[in-house]
C-alpha cells in the first residue's frame, strides 16, 4: 500500500487509493467478486493487497472495470473486453505521444518518454510523412 498520507482528506481525493475491498467494489459496479477476480486474471487490473493479504480496488481501477462490464454486457467474452481495453488504451497513450511529438517538434528517437519504451529497430523503420517534418 502506498504511504499513508498526514491528512486523510487527501486520500479521498486519490483515484489511485486503494479503498474498496471485493465485495464493495462487486456491490458498486453491480457485478461478482468473481467477475473482478477474472479481470485480474485476465491482467486488465491488478488490485493492490492490504497487510491481510485482501484486495483492494482503487476508483482509477473501478472505472476501467465499469469499462469492462459494459463490453461483457453487449456480449463480448471477457477476455475479448480485456484486450479491447488494453488496446484503447494503448491507442490514448499512442495519440497522446504523437500530438507531444508534434507540439515539441521531435523525432521518436529525440523524445525522452521514447526512448526507454520504443526499441531501436522499430523507430529506425518508422516513417515520417512529409507533413510532419518540419
Amino acid at each position: 500500500m502506498p504511504p499513508r498520507s498526514t491528512r486523510p482528506v487527501d486520500k479521498l481525493d486519490d483515484d489511485h487509493y486503494p479503498a474498496y475491498t471485493t465485495g464493495r467494489a462487486a456491490e458498486i459496479l453491480g457485478t461478482t467478486p468473481a467477475f473482478l477476480r477474472a479481470l485480474g486474471d485476465n491482467r486488465l487490473i491488478t488490485p493492490l493487497r492490504s497487510e491481510a493479504g485482501h484486495r483492494r480496488y482503487t476508483r482509477h481501477q473501478l472505472r476501467i472495470a465499469a469499462r469492462a462490464r459494459q463490453l461483457v454486457d453487449t456480449g463480448t467474452p471477457i477476455e475479448a473486453a480485456c484486450r479491447i481495453i488494453n488496446l484503447e488504451n494503448q491507442l490514448q497513450q499512442t495519440q497522446h505521444l504523437n500530438e507531444e511529438l508534434r507540439t515539441h517538434n521531435t523525432t521518436p528517437q529525440q523524445h525522452p518518454e521514447t526512448r526507454a519504451q520504443i526499441p531501436r529497430e522499430t523507430y529506425a523503420n518508422l516513417q515520417i510523412p512529409p507533413s510532419a517534418e518540419r
